[in-house]
């Protein structure tokens, strides 16, 4: 008899414990974005990027969509992050850094191109619904209207 108790105890845990699930994590997993900006100065400050030639670079609700060219074997290793450096210059808009890093170890001279897209919600600045997004090495910057 306890042990039935014992189990049925069990059982009604294991059911709550599943179901105090965070809905944050369903949210996050339905972006439309390939990846997150990642927000980290020194990140920002000491990424070195393989050479690229840009594209396209255009904003799609949420996603800043970028589209490069670069040399490789085929371009299936190619890593790309887009990293924030955290710092927002007080003007009006705001204005955010940004720096688009391909990594690329490729030894191949053929020509590939490829569009990743990045979720920029995390640089939104609070009170505002406009920044300006300056990317190194893009000769202009980008307006993000949230």
């Amino acid at each position: 008899m306890k042990l039935s108790k014992i189990i049925t105890a069990c059982f009604c845990f294991t059911l709550l414990l599943l179901n105090t699930q965070c809905d944050d994590d369903d949210q996050n997993s339905a972006s439309p974005c390939d990846q997150t900006v990642i927000i980290d100065n020194g990140f920002y400050e000491t990424a070195e990027s393989d050479v690229y030639n840009l594209i396209e670079a255009v904003i799609i609700d949420n996603c800043l969509s970028i589209n490069i060219g670069a040399s490789g074997c085929d371009g299936e290793t190619w890593s790309m992050v887009l990293v924030d450096s955290g710092n927002v210059a007080e003007s009006s808009p705001e204005q955010r850094y940004l720096k688009f890093v391909l990594t690329n170890d490729e030894l191949c001279l053929a020509v590939f191109t490829q569009e990743r897209s990045f979720d920029i919600t995390p640089i939104q600045v609070e009170g505002s619904n406009e920044i300006i997004l300056n990317i190194e090495g893009f000769e202009e910057p980008l307006i993000y209207t949230y």
